[in-house]
């Protein structure tokens, strides 16, 4: 199946996995709806993908401000119509050791990586409810699976996401034909660690990744085409994928 003409939200599509999910489903035929913070970066995503060939809107929003995904999903549907598929990827990750107390840091990290997601699934899934037809994609981690020192908070928001995730696809899957897919990365080369501000996580983080190749964010993105991409009856639930050399 190619995904022509369907409508896809993304958030956090400025950069990273956003941004290369923007650009591989946008060249299958898909009307991408680009959502982020970055307005510029968004218009340059947009433009590019344009000069491709491809259809795309760009819309600044935060998704921890639930008045501008109203604004987001109004627009998606004044311009290409109700939204088929939902990328759940803005997400933040400053990783820091509990003892350090960023406090600030921790009550961001839940208000991007959980209320972002709810605030989306908020304006996008009554639609989907009666329309009897649906994608959502949610950006988890393998941190939502282990924890590892100075990630409690992230770990802790990734685990969220993969149980709001399998809460959806047990309620919505068989009686309203809306799939539900989870995509846990390993270490991907994206802007996330950029946001560590813990001077002593820094250095040992740098240490614990040691000569680790990360995965590239076009990795990902193939991962989202593939479950957005099956046909009617198949339901992509969890995708898990970690670079060759991280154990």
């Amino acid at each position: 199946m190619n995904l022509q003409d369907q409508v896809v939200i993304i958030t956090g599509a400025s950069s990273g996995i956003g941004e290369a999910t923007a650009k591989k489903l946008a060249g299958d035929g898909a009307k991408v709806v680009l959502a982020a913070r970055r307005k510029d970066r968004l218009e340059a995503l947009k433009s590019d993908i344009e000069k491709a060939g491809g259809a795309a809107l760009a819309v600044e929003a935060d998704v921890t401000k639930r008045g501008e995904i109203k604004n987001l999903v109004q627009k998606t549907n004044e311009t290409f119509g109700p939204c088929d598929v939902l990328v759940n990827n803005a997400g933040i990750m400053p990783l820091s050791y509990m003892k350090n107390m960023h406090v600030e840091e921790w009550l961001k990290m839940v208000d991007v990586n959980v209320n972002g997601v709810l605030h989306c699934l908020a304006e996008t899934l009554p639609d989907m409810v009666e329309r009897k037809k649906g994608h959502i994609v949610n950006i988890s981690s393998v941190a939502g699976r282990e924890v590892m020192p100075g990630g409690a908070v992230y770990s802790g928001t990734k685990f969220a996401v993969r149980a709001i995730s399998d809460g959806l696809r047990q309620e919505l899957a068989p009686s309203h034909n809306i799939r539900v897919t989870c995509i846990e990365p390993g270490a991907v080369d994206t802007e996330l660690t950029n946001t560590i501000t813990d001077k002593e996580l820094v250095e040992d983080f740098k240490d614990a990744m040691g000569d680790l190749d990360f995965l590239n964010s076009d990795a990902i993105a193939q991962a989202i085409h593939y479950a957005v991409s099956q046909p009617d009856d198949v339901h992509v639930n969890e995708l898990q994928m970690r670079p060759t050399s991280q154990g």
